[in-house]
């Protein structure tokens, strides 16, 4: 990176435009400031999610109950640091790595990685709607692949537009839906705490239990999601007084709280649900086989809840995701290109995975696999350029708070390098 100085606040006759009454930053209720975390927090709850967390499950029962919970607590800090740069600079992560990284090249490098892990996750979310789609109303899959992808164009559409509260608004119904669709078989269903308790003790069996330990973290610290948080931030709040920065950044830690509260919830239920109603059968290694699975073991109605919450995942985190690929362009190669022409082209990959017939559900694992390795490259520069005084000003992460980020950024690559280990070695 280069030493170019970034200004931590924006110039103050640009911020003298008075706030929106629906969000007041020098009082009123905390909830009007509510919204950029539970947007985000849609990424947590992907359909990558629930492949990754039915298996996991089902082929291990509680095994990895601790992944879950450690992953939701490491996303607290990472999605609230990405909050924190997005409000504090008045810019998203990938424009100020863009600013900062004065190598074109490097900088060209650092777009391909993040665009690789956007389209794994466009994969995933795409392939998680078609799904939905074919379970619910028997679409072939491509079609089903063809209709997430326009629906969540039509989303996207208010974003571009600039109407963000409404854009907010839909996708948080749409997680509302998921956290119905995917938390009531556990209510009917629910699991011994004493088993519980023991998937909190860290453990694996063997490399395939790592690979999907890898695709749950991958799953649920999601690279896109970092450099969507910021730059939602950042276009919610584009016109703030100074002055109001330390009560934006108080709201932003509830918003971050009940998001990942209900994402980390949502998560657990799915893993519980599996573990304790599809342990030992032979036809959950698909979701369409656990939806079957799902209403043998507990009725049809709560398979059509879950095929729901599978649906309303799909099309909410195709929109977050698209988003965010977007911002990425933007902000690393100072190019944007229409909407529409994007969407086509990170549907592709998704689509030729529906037409080759490759087994979709274990495509949802893996691409959650890629995901984790574009963690790092995430992570370490949001935990760096929060530490910065020039970028951050008086607003700079705490000593303490930059150590954590380095021990969660060096337990995900100590992670994935001994997947790599694991797997290339044939180990377990």
């Amino acid at each position: 990176m280069s030493r170019q100085r970034s200004t931590p606040i924006l110039p103050e006759q640009s911020l003298e435009a008075a706030p929106s009454p629906k969000a007041p930053l020098g009082g009123g209720r905390t909830i009007w400031l509510l919204g950029p975390a539970l947007v985000a927090g849609v990424a947590y709850l992907d359909p990558g999610n629930v492949a990754s967390n039915m298996t996991a499950g089902a082929i291990y029962g509680f095994l990895l109950v601790w992944v879950v919970v450690l992953g939701n607590v490491m996303a607290w800090l990472v999605q609230y640091l990405s909050a924190k740069l997005g409000i504090v600079t008045g810019k998203s992560l990938p424009e100020i790595l863009g600013e900062r990284i004065s190598s074109r090249w490097a900088r060209r490098g650092f777009w391909l990685q993040a665009e690789l892990v956007a389209m794994a996750t466009d994969v995933a979310e795409i392939l998680g709607g078609a799904i939905a789609l074919n379970i619910l109303f028997d679409l072939p899959l491509l079609v089903g692949g063809l209709i997430t992808g326009a629906v969540s164009l039509a989303v996207l559409q208010l974003q571009g537009k600039g109407r963000h509260q409404v854009f907010e608004r839909l996708i948080i119904s749409m997680m509302v839906i998921v956290a119905i669709g995917f938390s009531a078989g556990v209510f009917l269903s629910p699991p011994e705490p004493s088993d519980v308790a023991a998937g909190l003790l860290p453990a694996f069996d063997g490399s395939q239990s790592v690979l999907l330990a890898a695709s749950i973290l991958g799953a649920t610290i999601m690279p896109h999601a970092i450099y969507a948080h910021s730059a939602l931030a950042r276009d919610r709040f584009p016109k703030r007084p100074q002055s109001a920065v330390p009560r934006l950044l108080s709201a932003t830690r509830w918003d971050v709280s009940i998001a990942l509260s209900v994402a980390g919830a949502v998560n657990l239920a799915i893993l519980l649900l599996a573990a304790t109603s599809l342990q030992g059968r032979d036809d959950t290694d698909t979701l369409e086989g656990a939806h079957g699975a799902i209403a043998d073991v507990l009725g049809p109605v709560v398979a059509t809840l879950f095929a729901i919450g599978l649906l309303a995942s799909g099309l909410a985190s195709s929109s977050v995701g698209a988003y965010a690929g977007a911002e990425i362009m933007h902000g690393l190669l100072r190019v944007r290109i229409p909407l529409a022409t994007r969407r086509i082209i990170t549907l592709i990959p998704a689509l030729m995975i529906l037409a080759l017939g490759v087994d979709p559900t274990q495509a949802l694992i893996l691409s959650q696999v890629v995901l984790s390795f574009g963690i790092s490259f995430a992570l370490v520069p949001l935990v760096y350029l929060g530490a910065r005084a020039e970028v951050m000003g008086d607003h700079q992460n705490r000593w303490w708070t930059t150590v954590v980020g380095v021990v969660v950024a060096a337990l995900l690559v100590t992670l994935n390098l001994t997947l790599l280990y694991l797997v290339f070695s044939g180990s377990g």
